[in-house]
């Protein structure tokens, strides 16, 4: 296939574009910038894909600016699907990454797919806009949106919460700051999503929604805890209310499957696999 991808420099848009030049599928980066709806147009049109990859966006929870949140999110995509529309062939199949930040604090676990949003931060809610948006072209693209739930690998920036204990337990700190230690989260490996995105590339079907998850989530302390079993290493976790954001989400876990139904059980790696490959990545 040829896969037209936006954000391929970015964590997740690098691992994918390699993962997929392993498996024989070539690469289209798109190079124009999202906001520029005239330029990134002028670059669509010149080319001739098999199926778009949209994993370009503010993913920072933290971002200090929050209307970029929405200038890139949801102008950024909708001009991305304006442009792909204008296409004289359109391509088989457009996945757009979504959050699972967009549920919000639920009241039942795991989370499935008909579970009412209720955006907590612009983060999340420039992404459930988005999937509004993303609807009014539902007629002319096939389009495909994906909610993956907190996932990490090597790569992935710094100021996100794995690497960065990551980084802490290499240096071997005596300590780290941290915000709420009793957030659950899953961690899922950034090698299970990239698989997911291809499988529903082609058993995706427009116009649904798939959580990408495991169902397995943890706690930050069990995070610590994983890491000191790792490295022999031990350190002193301090909390730093300003670390701790205005309508934290409390929990996020998913339910796999709807996911499992259409492309069956992803390859799976535990938390401590992932944990181990981050620590041995230079």
């Amino acid at each position: 296939m040829n896969i037209l991808l936006t954000g391929a420099s970015g964590f997740t848009g690098r691992m994918f574009a390699s993962m997929a030049q392993r498996s024989g599928h070539a690469i289209v980066p798109v190079r124009a910038d999202l906001t520029d709806a005239a330029a990134l147009e002028a670059e669509i049109g010149q080319y001739l894909v098999d199926a778009v990859v949209h994993l370009a966006g503010i993913s920072f929870v933290g971002h200090g600016d929050e209307t970029a949140f929405y200038s890139v999110n949801v102008v950024g995509t909708m001009n991305l699907l304006s442009a792909l529309s204008a296409l004289p062939l359109v391509p088989s199949c457009v996945l757009l990454a979504s959050s699972a930040n967009i549920y919000g604090n639920c009241a039942a676990y795991p989370i499935v797919e008909s579970q009412t949003v209720a955006p907590a931060n612009h983060y999340a809610m420039s992404k459930a806009t988005m999937e509004k948006v993303a609807h009014l072209y539902a007629g002319r693209l096939p389009i495909v949106i994906v909610r993956p739930f907190n996932y990490t690998g090597p790569g992935q920036a710094p100021q996100f919460l794995i690497p960065k204990l990551v980084d802490h337990f290499k240096r071997e700190a005596s300590s780290v700051e941290l915000g709420n230690l009793h957030v659950e989260r899953e961690f899922n490996d950034v090698r299970m999503v990239c698989n997911a995105y291809f499988a529903l590339l082609e058993k995706g079907q427009p116009g649904e929604v798939y959580n990408v998850c495991t169902g397995n989530s943890y706690t930050l302390i069990s995070v610590v805890e994983a890491l000191q079993s790792l490295t022999g290493h031990r350190i002193e976790t301090k909390d730093n209310p300003e670390f701790v954001r205005e309508g934290e989400v409390h929990k996020l876990c998913g339910d796999p499957s709807k996911l499992r139904a259409v492309v069956g059980i992803q390859e799976k790696y535990t938390i401590l696999q992932t944990l181990r490959w981050m620590l041995e990545t230079p």
